[in-house]
């Protein structure tokens, strides 16, 4: 297996890799240049979103400034629609359905280390965890996904949440960490 497909599969990998290193650096300078295009230009910036993440839906959009790994891991349905400073670390797959709507500064983060010191400090290697949310989610400002999270369909997390487990659908979710409220 090559470190680009472990990586992917949630396998430890060396992303020292040079083919790993290239693709990131390859979606930096897109990245530079879809914050750079100001909303004056919106078909162009659209365009561009397109040319970073591996799936875009219809009418989906993402406010510059935006981050994220790889981009090619990132699948969006239609009508998604994330706020300023979004970032996605997509070191694994990040799956999110149709008309999701992300707050300023929400952060969706697949990517992990290993929890022994020795193995994180001295192996060389990293992990990802693959995040799924669902279709007509709602993540307030702030929120932190973390890696090897699903989110059901309709949830509502609550701003500055910092969600560390499933969340089921159509249920009201806040906190550090996340957890249920109440069902909508």
């Amino acid at each position: 297996m090559t470190e680009r497909e472990k990586m992917v599969s949630g396998i430890p990998y060396r992303a020292t890799d040079p083919e790993l290193v290239a693709m990131r650096m390859a979606v930096k300078k897109k990245l530079g240049i879809y914050n750079q295009t100001g909303v004056h230009d919106a078909p162009e910036q659209a365009a561009l979103l397109k040319g970073i993440l591996g799936h875009t839906g219809e009418n989906s959009w993402i406010e510059p400034p935006f981050f994220c790994d790889y981009g090619l891991n990132i699948s969006v349905g239609k009508d998604f629609y994330m706020n300023v400073d979004g970032v996605m670390l997509d070191v694994s797959p990040i799956v999110i359905g149709d008309n999701v709507m992300c707050g300023p500064k929400v952060q969706i983060l697949s990517a992990t280390h290993a929890l022994d010191s020795h193995e994180r400090n001295f192996s060389g290697t990293e992990l990802g965890k693959p995040v799924t949310i669902g279709s007509r989610v709602w993540l307030g400002a702030g929120v932190i996904v973390c890696p090897g999270v699903t989110i059901g369909d309709e949830a509502v997390i609550g701003a500055g949440s910092v969600v560390t487990r499933d969340i089921p659908p159509r249920v009201f979710a806040a906190g550090n960490p996340c957890r249920v409220i109440k069902d909508i």
